[in-house]
């Protein structure tokens, strides 16, 4: 079960516009390779390695390197789990708003 820190970060890493498509880019084409990314949005590879580093320290992407080339997967668990970290924190709010009212 996902706590409040992991929510917080997996958010942060999403509230990017760039991040957000870029997750969305290798979530819909598994193993992809930085090269391929990077021709899909053109910009310089520190860039992209910046976001990319920031989308695996939240859990979201998989890098692992293959000879000259490093490979990124989504990591569709951490999804589920956050997916799920939200509907609870609204099924809450809804329970407390209704306990008020």
């Amino acid at each position: 079960m996902m706590d409040t820190a992991g929510v917080a970060k997996i958010s942060k890493a999403l509230a990017d516009p760039t991040r957000l498509e870029i997750y969305e880019t290798i979530a819909a084409n598994p193993d992809m390779y930085c090269g391929e990314i990077n021709e899909r949005f053109e910009m310089a590879p520190g860039t992209l390695s910046h976001h990319l580093k920031i989308l695996t320290e939240a859990g979201l992407i998989e890098c692992r390197r293959e000879g000259q080339f490093v490979h990124s997967r989504a990591v569709p668990e951490t999804m589920r789990e956050y997916t799920q970290a939200l509907s609870r924190l609204v099924r809450q709010t809804s329970t407390t708003e209704r306990e008020r009212g």
